[in-house]
Formats: C-alpha cells, sequence, structure tokens
C-alpha cells in the first residue's frame, strides 16, 4: 500500500496523518514534500502513525532527517499513534526517545508547550569511532542515529575519497560501507589502507529495504561482536 498523507493545522502544529508504508524511494519523497509544504508557516509537526503498517531503514532515516532539520530551525517532529509493530521498531533502535513519541495525537500536540530537557552529552573522546559510508542520506543518517544512540562517536560521507581522508584524521575502530562502495577497487583498496587496523563491515545490497528495526538490532549485534573479537 502507497503511502497517502493528510494535513490539519490545528493552532501553529501541523498534523500529518500518515496510512500505508514509509518505505525508501517514492514514499519517503511524498512524506518529505507533505513537510515541506507547510515549512514557511511552522516547524512544529506531529505525525499520526496509527495507519502506517510498515517502515524500512530508508524511511526511518529519512525521518531522522525530517527530525534533524526541524530541530536544527527550533521546530520539532513528534510522533503519535505508533501501532505494535512501529513500537517495536522504535524500541529496537532505541530511537523511541529521540523521536519524542505519544499514545494520542492530542498530547503529541500538547507537548509542544513544554520545554524539553536538553539530553547530557556523554564525552566524545571516550566512545569508539564509527564512519558510514553510503551514497544515500536517508541511510547514512538512520546508521548514525542507532549508533549515536548506542554511544559511538559516529562521522558520515557519501564520497569513498572523503571517507578516505577521514579515516587518516580520525582512525575509526571500524567503517560501515554500503555495497556501492566496493565498485571500485582501486578507491576501495586505497580507503582500506588508509588505516589498516581498522575493521570494515559491509552492509547487504538490501540492508536500506530492510524492516528497520530486525536491521537495525541486527547491526548493532554484529558491530559489538565484531569490535568485541578485535576489542
Amino acid at each position: 500500500m502507497k503511502l497517502a498523507c493528510k494535513s490539519q493545522y490545528i493552532g501553529d502544529v501541523v498534523v500529518v496523518r500518515c496510512e500505508g508504508r514509509i518505505v525508501a524511494g517514492e514514499e519517503v519523497q511524498f512524506l518529505r514534500q507533505e513537510i515541506e509544504k507547510s515549512l514557511l508557516e511552522t516547524k512544529k509537526f506531529v505525525l499520526h502513525l496509527g495507519g502506517v503498517a510498515y517502515i524500512d531503514s530508508g524511511g526511518l532515516g529519512a525521518m531522522v532527517r525530517l527530525l534533524g532539520t526541524l530541530r536544527a530551525e527550533r521546530g520539532d517532529l513528534k510522533l503519535c499513534e505508533l501501532s505494535p509493530f512501529l513500537m517495536h521498531v522504535f524500541e529496537a533502535t532505541d530511537l523511541k526517545e529521540m523521536f519524542h513519541t505519544y499514545q494520542t495525537e492530542q498530547e503529541a500536540i500538547e507537548a509542544f508547550s513544554r520545554r524539553t530537557q536538553e539530553s547530557v552529552q556523554v564525552s566524545r573522546s571516550s566512545r569508539p569511532k564509527v564512519i558510514c559510508v553510503d551514497s544515500s542520506s536517508d541511510l547514512l543518517a538512520y546508521l548514525s542515529a542507532i549508533l549515536k544512540r548506542c554511544d559511538y562517536q559516529v562521522y558520515t560521507t557519501k564520497h569513498l575519497s572523503d571517507a578516505t581522508t577521514m579515516v587518516k584524521s580520525t582512525h575509526p575502530r571500524l567503517a560501515i560501507c554500503g555495497p556501492a562502495t566496493q565498485e571500485s577497487v582501486q578507491a576501495f583498496e586505497k580507503f582500506r589502507q588508509a588505516d589498516p587496523a581498522m575493521q570494515i563491515l559491509i552492509l547487504p545490497a538490501d540492508f536500506q529495504a530492510s524492516e528497520a528495526g530486525q536491521a537495525g538490532s541486527d547491526l548493532v549485534e554484529r558491530i559489538g561482536a565484531l569490535l568485541g573479537a578485535h576489542g
């Protein structure tokens, strides 16, 4: 089922009621456009997700990017009416608190009148460094959100050449690479040699289209096992 959205102003908050699937591609673009058409009037949005039956990694990554854009402009994106499936996804990826989820639409709207306490930042120097490389901004946002919630220090880039430079200066313990990063054997070998001690994890071709909760929990488990084995 394709994504359908209906927007309604309630005071200075826009409630976007969604039905269908939030997945990478046309659905993500449609959701982004639905938000963008009201950005001149407000930066306060509630996503009513009671009718959303499925979200993949790319879709969740797109929501993370929207959240970051709105908060950078002193707005917010709050979620309400999550189905049991979506609740599982946000709990599995540990992103429930990041997004501020509410049981009802009214609670989400009223939350805009209350100040939220900023989270205390963990010292960056004590966290393992991970670099993520992929051509998709949505996927990078998804990876970054999940890994930061697990107390990793995360760097992201869409270009392997930039990643090579970043590796030389930051010396991450792990690189997470999209499948397309191996298309140029020479460039990938140069990247790998930038820090031979760095572990490399290649994502499967279907990762972005995978169910977001399971993909996230599996990835965190793989990272933990990989870094633990080479601790």
